[in-house]
């Protein structure tokens, strides 16, 4: 159950927050003019700057089970305690890098690691390459004698989905589960078929619907199951997911795939919570540190997640 205060509308954006928008009208417009996935995924690589630098972290890169990763450890945190993170980007950009700082913000404000993934992207290498690496750096977490208990997932857009989808390989393939997972601005809908894609069309500063059906071609391939589970978790048996805690902005166009998750997770007895952030982009979250919403939703997903990483209350 969310809050008064939580379920309150935003009247008006931060400046900051509207850095975020202004990005992705650039980012629209250069996915238009760019003419090779190279000069994209270039332009994608200045998300970072969106984000302020949270100091007091240290960053070593590492091999994770065969996937580049780049951890994120704060200065006095519980290292035993961890956070995979799958970065967004519409499965074909993005990057370790791109998501830095962003995740080392949720790891400094829980007081754990952050363990950022750099997953294999497409369209050079289809689904499901990316939910394998995900699930890879996973065993190899636990490997490393973390325990599951210990562990919880988040990842945006893209990420969002995957921070759902490697749970059900996860638990398909019988390992033990993370504490909990936290998708914001999840994309789940490879058909694209949510209502908002309608509503939120003249809202949404970044996506259009041709645009998300070109990412899942280029994910799936020209002959891939756009109902796959692994992929489109809408379609998925959910049962015996850990809690799930969902932000999504309400200007997005994505907005249906969070609502509907939620909706579905619950009819099969999992916990869920969902919060709608009135008049936000899609991860607006990139804003951390410069922008109160961005802060905002690191905030209560902290409050939400220490104690089910057995950090308990924030102090």
């Amino acid at each position: 159950m969310t809050t008064k205060k939580e379920q309150q509308a935003i009247l008006k954006p931060s400046k900051e927050v509207e850095e975020v928008g202004k990005w992705w009208i650039k980012a629209a417009a250069a996915s238009r003019e760019h003419t090779s996935l190279d000069e994209a995924r270039d332009f994608n690589e200045n998300w970072a700057s969106l984000t302020a630098e949270p100091g007091g972290v240290d960053y070593i890169e590492v091999d994770a089970g065969g996937v580049p990763a780049m951890w994120a450890i704060p200065k006095g945190c519980t290292e035993n305690r961890v956070i995979l993170c799958f970065h967004g980007g519409g499965f074909f950009s993005g990057s370790m890098y791109t998501h830095r700082k962003l995740y080392a913000h949720f790891a400094k404000a829980i007081g754990c690691r952050a363990l950022i993934l750099h997953y294999r992207r497409s369209p050079e290498h289809n689904h499901p390459a990316q939910v394998n690496d995900s699930l890879a750096a996973y065993e190899w977490l636990l490997n490393q004698r973390i325990q599951a208990n210990h562990i919880a997932f988040v990842g945006d857009s893209a990420g969002g989905g995957l921070a759902i989808t490697t749970l059900l390989l996860a638990r398909d393939k019988g390992l033990p589960l993370p504490a909990a997972t936290m998708p914001f601005s999840a994309w789940f809908d490879m058909e694209v078929t949510g209502k908002s894609m309608e509503t939120n069309a003249e809202k949404d500063l970044l996506f259009t619907a041709e645009g998300i059906k070109e990412m899942a071609g280029m994910l799936l391939g020209a002959n891939g199951d756009r109902k796959d589970p692994y992929a489109n978790p809408l379609h998925a048996d959910l049962s015996g997911l850990p809690p799930v805690y969902l932000h999504v902005g309400g200007d997005e166009m994505l907005l249906d795939d969070s609502t509907r998750f939620a909706e579905r997770a619950r009819a099969f007895g999992v916990e869920v919570g969902l919060d709608v952030f009135p008049g936000m982009q899609h991860s607006f979250q990139m804003a951390a540190g410069r922008a109160p919403e961005a802060d905002d939703s690191i905030a209560r997903f902290v409050d939400w997640v220490r104690p089910k990483l057995g950090l308990g209350s924030h102090s």
